[in-house]
């Protein structure tokens, strides 16, 4: 074993050598050193503003629903190693892979029936556009090449999945030129609007011909601005690819999994998708993996093509420690009555985030499920914010003129009044 490092020489190497994400390098700002996790509690290494243990109010960016350090979790992870760590997945399968798959094919609505699992949920919204793609250039319409979305959304940090984020004034508006030219609608109201719907149907038709697919984050748009909108818009979508022959897609995978009160958030309007993306809770924060699902026509398509196979396989494609913790992430969730916590959860955010409201400075607060925003009327102050949460002992991260919390769902009563507490002192800070 090598001799351990000082928390002063880890910062130190840090600095050096890690690029951290959406920062310079070498950082600006020195982050926390988190030591161990276990439960909803985030351990550092040493104390930050008079603080050693911080309430993890982010799920680690929406990921970790059942808290760390999880006695099932970490159960599943361990028998797997001691089974086999990682196979390829090209011309060999194993039972973790296959038992996730089928438990995705059965709590996801139908007609869902089939299933790739990628590496994280950009890869996924890569894929499902690919999937898209090939589809229509193997059943002989290969114009059929554009997607539409409407403004305000984000789907991932490569490629395809950029160009689809907002092109003004989100984080990837620096690659506008370079990236494909997509179809935008305006962004979703939070409430129904009849006209904007026609907008909706309007802007599908028109490009009909030349759109593959339309992707949405369905109620929820996430890191692109943690904005609500109302179900109905998906059955608007939903009715508009039917009747003009374009493909739709849910990107789910902020909002899967309990998230937003149901299952799936494309659940609030009982509408299904032709190709789904699921990741972040997938595998309730321990390790990287994703999945896209799509049904037996977008399949066949691709089948029945000139070149009948999907041509995209990671390296690391079904791997048997993700899919086992996975499969054991899901029973954990589906074996308990999780809409009661959510619900309570819901009803805490409600409850403490209230007060932010009378802030100077705070333009909305909203909640739904398991999201807790307050939105400012100005560009939050990211250290000023960062410390006065980190004060009141809970780990933040506030983006844009957002300060918004997404907790796990074992987050207790008092932990999430505390939580709130964070939020409303990290608004008035910022």
């Amino acid at each position: 074993m090598p001799e351990p490092l000082t928390p002063a020489e880890l910062l130190r190497l840090d600095r050096e050598h890690v690029w951290h994400p959406y920062g310079p390098m070498p950082g600006r700002a020195e982050p926390l050193l988190v030591e161990s996790a276990s439960g909803v509690r985030l351990r550092l290494a040493e104390p930050a503003h008079g603080q050693d243990v911080l309430i993890d109010g982010m799920s680690s960016w929406w990921s970790a629903i059942h808290g760390y350090n999880h006695p099932a979790l970490n159960e599943a992870a361990r028998g797997q190693l001691d089974k086999m760590s990682h196979v390829m997945f090209g011309g060999l399968t194993h039972e973790p892979a296959v038992r996730l798959a089928a438990k995705l094919v059965e709590i996801t609505p139908e007609p869902l029936r089939h299933v790739f699992l990628a590496d994280s949920g950009s890869v996924s919204v890569e894929v499902a556009v690919k999937m898209c793609l090939q589809h229509w250039r193997s059943v002989g319409r290969p114009a059929k090449q554009r997607l539409l979305t409407w403004r305000g959304g984000y789907h991932g940090d490569t490629w395809q999945p950029m160009s689809v984020c907002d092109p003004e004034g989100g984080m990837h508006e620096l690659w506008q030129g370079a990236l494909p030219r997509q179809v935008f609608a305006d962004a979703p109201p939070a409430e129904y609007d009849e006209t904007y719907a026609a907008h909706l149907g309007d802007l599908i038709a028109r490009h009909a011909d030349e759109l593959a697919a339309v992707i949405v984050e369905p109620v929820v748009q996430g890191a692109g601005g943690m904005r609500f909108h109302s179900p109905a818009y998906l059955r608007v979508l939903r009715e508009a690819c039917d009747a003009h022959d374009v493909l739709l897609v849910f990107d789910e995978i902020a909002t899967g999994f309990g998230r937003t009160g149901t299952l799936f958030a494309s659940e609030h309007a009982s509408v299904s998708p032709d190709v789904l993306c699921v990741g972040k809770a997938l595998t309730g924060g321990y390790l990287t993996m994703a999945a896209t699902l799509c049904t037996s026509r977008v399949a066949d398509g691709i089948s029945r093509g000139e070149v009948p196979v999907l041509a995209h396989g990671p390296t690391f494609m079904g791997n048997p420690l993700a899919a086992a913790v996975a499969c054991a992430s899901i029973d954990l969730l589906i074996g308990q009555d999780w809409q009661v916590e959510v619900k309570r959860l819901e009803s805490g955010l409600r409850e403490g985030l209230a007060q932010a409201a009378e802030l100077p400075g705070v333009r909305e607060v909203r909640v739904l499920g398991a999201i807790g925003v307050v939105q400012l009327d100005h560009d939050v102050n990211m250290a000023a914010a960062t410390r006065a949460a980190v004060r009141e002992g809970v780990w933040l991260r506030p983006f844009r003129d957002l300060i918004y919390t997404m907790p796990p769902y074992v987050t207790g009563d008092e932990d999430l009044a505390r939580i709130t507490r964070a939020v409303c002192a990290a608004a008035s800070a910022a």
